[in-house]
Formats: C-alpha cells, sequence, structure tokens
C-alpha cells in the first residue's frame, strides 16, 4: 500500500510502510504547510524544477536525514554543491532511489533559483513519473497543458498530481483536458490557493473531472492523505 500526504502547494510525503520520499517539499513559508520540515526524513527527495516554492527545504532536509535528491541537471548540480546527495538526470531518464523509480518527463513552464547572490540553478522543468511502493504516481510539476500528456499516459498511472491554480500553471479547464489525456485512477489537485492569483474551488473542480474526463479526483486538504 502506498500513502500519499499533501502538505500544501505542490508539496508531498509518500510513504510504503517502511519509506518515506518527498515531493517538492516548500514548507518554511508556506502558509498552507502542514507540517515542518524536522519531522520528515526521507529516504529520497524528487524534485520538479528549480523555481523557490518546489526546492523549499530540500538542503536542510537532504542534509540532515542524508536522502538522496533526484532533480533535472542544472538543479542537481546545485544542490551538490550545497553538500547534498544529488543525483540529476534530464527528460527520458529513469533515476533510482531506495525503493523506487523517477522517470523525468517534460513540462511546460519556467525553472530557476533564486538565493541573495542572485538567481542559481537555471534550467528546464519537468514532471515525474514515479513508481513507489508498487504504484505509479505522475507529479505534473508546473505546467501548462499540452498535448504529450497523452503519452504520459501511456505509462498506467494510479493516480496524477496535477496543478490547478491557473495564472502560472493550468487552471481547471485544462486540467481536466489533461485528465482526458492521462487518464489515472484517480487525480490530486495541486498549486491552488497557496497565494490570492492561484485561488480556485477544488471541489468545483472534481465535478468537472469526474463529469467531463470520468476521473475520480481527491481533493485534499493540506494534511490529509490517500491510500492506494
Amino acid at each position: 500500500m502506498l500513502t500519499i500526504r499533501y502538505l500544501g502547494h505542490s508539496a508531498f510525503a509518500l510513504n510504503d510502510g517502511s519509506r518515506e520520499v518527498l515531493v517538492d517539499p516548500f514548507l518554511t513559508g508556506n502558509p498552507l504547510a502542514a507540517a515542518k520540515q524536522e519531522e520528515f526524513n526521507p529516504v529520497a527527495i524528487l524534485l520538479t524544477h528549480a523555481h523557490n516554492d518546489h526546492v523549499g527545504d530540500t538542503v536542510e532536509i537532504a542534509k540532515r536525514s542524508g536522502a538522496t535528491t533526484i532533480s533535472t541537471f542544472e538543479l542537481g548540480g546545485y544542490l551538490e554543491s550545497q553538500g547534498v546527495n544529488a543525483i540529476a538526470g534530464n527528460h527520458g531518464g529513469t533515476l533510482k532511489f531506495d525503493g523506487g523509480t523517477a522517470k523525468i518527463v517534460p513540462a511546460w513552464h519556467t525553472s530557476s533559483y533564486s538565493t541573495p547572490d542572485g538567481v542559481v540553478a537555471p534550467g528546464v522543468p519537468a514532471g515525474l513519473v514515479v513508481r513507489f511502493g508498487g504504484k505509479t504516481i505522475y507529479f505534473a510539476g508546473d505546467t501548462c497543458l499540452f498535448g504529450d500528456m497523452a503519452l504520459i499516459g501511456e505509462e498506467g498511472l494510479d493516480i496524477a498530481v496535477i496543478p490547478i491554480g491557473d495564472h502560472f500553471t493550468m487552471g481547471p479547464a485544462d486540467a481536466v483536458r489533461a485528465l482526458k489525456l492521462l487518464k489515472p485512477a484517480v487525480a490530486i489537485p495541486c498549486h491552488y490557493n497557496t497565494f490570492p492569483p492561484i485561488e480556485q474551488d477544488a471541489q468545483a473542480f472534481a465535478r468537472e473531472a469526474q463529469e467531463k474526463a470520468g476521473v475520480k479526483v481527491e481533493a485534499l486538504k493540506p494534511g490529509e492523505s490517500y491510500s492506494v
């Protein structure tokens, strides 16, 4: 059994019963954060792209726990320079971590990490097809709708985690169209209601997804979990 816990914004914790994996762990400074970074001891941290609201507490958690980080190449190089055990790949590559794999797939967005010294780790955004706990979960990251989601859907998705906030990513209407291409068993919305520009009604999205795409949506509140 796999449990996926929503931590707010685009941050998630996966647990297979013995191991924990974090995805885009933006906790410190996240107004919707359902946990503090000190609570986690993951074997791996998976990152979709370099924006600060996705990298979040990665360096602190990874250095404390010894977790492996998985990301695209430029971001991985930056994380390694910070003393983190980083595995860096690129689109099409499948990277291994303790108990699972993450396949890096395309996303349409931007990607840069800002520090007091300026912008570092420029690169490209990505989505992740994660195989862990006997399940396949697609983390779309921050992206617009694009036709090649149909190819990602051929991976056989138990869960698709997709943004619905609009403004910076696809909004609810395009997210419903994405589900028609992805064909997951279940969808979980993310990247909404954290800040005013991305306020959305997740329950309305859930109804639209069921009606128009035939996909069940688990609209988790921060802190809530779903097991599959």
